[in-house]
């Protein structure tokens, strides 16, 4: 066995995995309908908050999308080219912008939403619904106890103070 400092699997390795695995099974749908994971993305935090006449503004896309600011920029100039998404500018503050999906994009979410939902439904058949119910807690607690920012270095990497 080779001699290493780890204890521990490569969570995030592991988390890529499987968000890998689970996308290879969307993408095939994405494509059929002509959009890139990216595009997928922002339509379905748009597709959430259809609800919202007024539109979301594009800083909340990014976080909830996972998106750096310039990519959302050009994701977003494909996609209103493309007929997906209307852009305005936000009417409380013209220095922002809001988005929202179009007919033709909530289409999309709508129709992509079934295979979507399918293979869920497989999955749960396969992990079982209390493991699936399982996983998505634990994902959710790894979230909120990493947080949004870094986390605190472990004792053991700390500078430790000189004595006086």
């Amino acid at each position: 066995m080779p001699n290493t400092p780890f204890i521990h699997r490569n969570l995030p390795r592991l988390l890529l995995q499987a968000r890998e695995s689970v996308m290879g099974h969307t993408r095939p749908s994405l494509r059929s309908h002509g959009l890139s994971d990216q595009q997928w993305r922002v339509l379905r935090v748009l597709g959430e908050h259809a609800h919202d006449s007024a539109g979301v503004e594009t800083g909340r896309v990014a976080k909830e999308a996972f998106l750096l600011g310039p990519s959302l920029t050009g994701v977003l100039t494909r996609m209103a080219r493309d007929g997906l998404i209307e852009r305005h500018r936000c009417p409380q503050d013209a220095r922002r912008t809001v988005v929202r999906a179009t007919a033709l994009g909530l289409a999309k979410v709508q129709a992509l939403s079934q295979s979507i939902e399918a293979h869920y439904a497989w999955m749960e058949g396969q992990l079982g619904k209390t493991a699936l119910q399982d996983l998505y807690a634990l994902l959710d607690q790894v979230i909120a106890l990493e947080g949004d920012g870094p986390a605190p270095a472990p004792e053991s990497t700390r500078k430790k103070k000189a004595a006086p």
